[in-house]
């Protein structure tokens, strides 16, 4: 009796030390980035998402904070969004393209931040591809409504641009979680050949085409434009939900019949009434041109890759190309 009581006193001290072990690794905590212990990533839209996702892979858990759906200029964050920018591990976001973004993230303070702005540098809106008379027609109050502080933000919708944003992604979530970083370098790596397979592929589908120059409702493709030799009219500005004057709507049909224009682009998240009110007094085709400021059940693709493919063959059609 007295070995299986010296048995059983054995035990249980075993089974204390296994306990105690087990509430002092609980207590102490994992890590950020350790195993069991994902990064809390918050991108504030959509292209910002695309790339965390494929960098990050399933070591980060990513928020977005423009909904799917939702035109990412009229941001407003709950308090529950604010809130989560203290807590996460890495904020992404682009300075300058969201106010209400801006005003959280200076009131937040996140321990870690990309801002895109930073890594690309924003093309002056004179100077991203947009038709020199862009502007004609308006008033110095409407053209101020159309920029941002004079700085054209979709920088994502060049290719190119969004590998060094993938770089500056990877780069901050091996600061944070060095003991993945090889697996984000990896993953950056795996994004960047995707796109620089989509970069080849615009440059060699836009290279021969009747036209140049194409039309879209909103202002948003100039550094597309600019990197593929494309010259785009925006019928309002760089602001997606600002109305264009009459004598703007005048002058883009006058620069649509004098460069042989066969389609009006309108995209999925703004009105399309003005591109195809233009386009039905000068009886042209419509279609997509997607800026990727998020994907809905409209989109022609269900990610930035697919989306992308999507516009250029819209282009090509558009632009005769072959």
């Amino acid at each position: 009796m007295n070995q299986l009581a010296r048995a059983a006193t054995a035990l249980a001290a075993s089974g204390i030390l296994l306990a105690t072990t087990a509430c002092g690794t609980s207590s102490t905590g994992a890590g950020a980035g350790s195993e069991g212990d994902r990064l809390k990533v918050v991108t504030a839209f959509y292209p910002l998402q695309y790339v965390a996702e494929q960098v990050a892979g399933d070591r980060a858990e990513i928020t977005t904070l423009t909904a799917p759906g939702s035109e990412p200029h009229d941001l407003e964050l709950t308090a529950k969004q604010v809130a989560s920018l203290s807590s996460a591990d890495v904020v992404i976001y682009q300075k300058g393209f969201q106010a209400s973004v801006d005003k959280a993230v200076d009131q937040a303070q996140p321990k870690n931040v990309v801002d895109v702005s930073t890594v690309v540098p924003l093309a002056a809106s004179s100077e991203a591809g947009e038709h020199e008379h862009e502007h004609e027609g308006e008033s110095a109050e409407e053209h101020a409504g159309h920029d941002h502080g004079g700085t054209d933000p979709h920088v994502w919708l060049d290719p190119q641009n969004m590998v060094k944003i993938s770089q500056a992604v990877s780069s901050r979530l091996s600061e944070v979680d060095a003991e993945h970083a090889a697996t984000f370098k990896t993953q950056s790596e795996g994004l960047t050949a995707q796109l620089t397979q989509l970069d080849k592929s615009f440059e060699d589908g836009l290279k021969t085409c009747q036209r140049k120059e194409f039309i879209t409702s909103h202002a948003a493709f100039g550094y597309l434009a600019k990197a593929y030799g494309l010259t785009q009219i925006g019928i309002s500005g760089l602001a997606a939900e600002s109305d264009p004057s009459p004598a703007r709507i005048a002058e883009v049909q006058k620069l649509a019949k004098e460069h042989g224009v066969t389609t009006i682009f309108y995209e999925t998240l703004v009105s399309p009434a003005h591109a195809k009110a233009i386009a039905g007094d000068l009886k042209l085709k419509t279609d997509v041109l997607d800026p990727l400021e998020g994907i809905t059940d409209q989109s022609k693709g269900d990610d930035y890759i697919s989306v992308q493919r999507a516009n250029l063959t819209a282009l090509q059609t558009a632009n005769g190309c072959k």
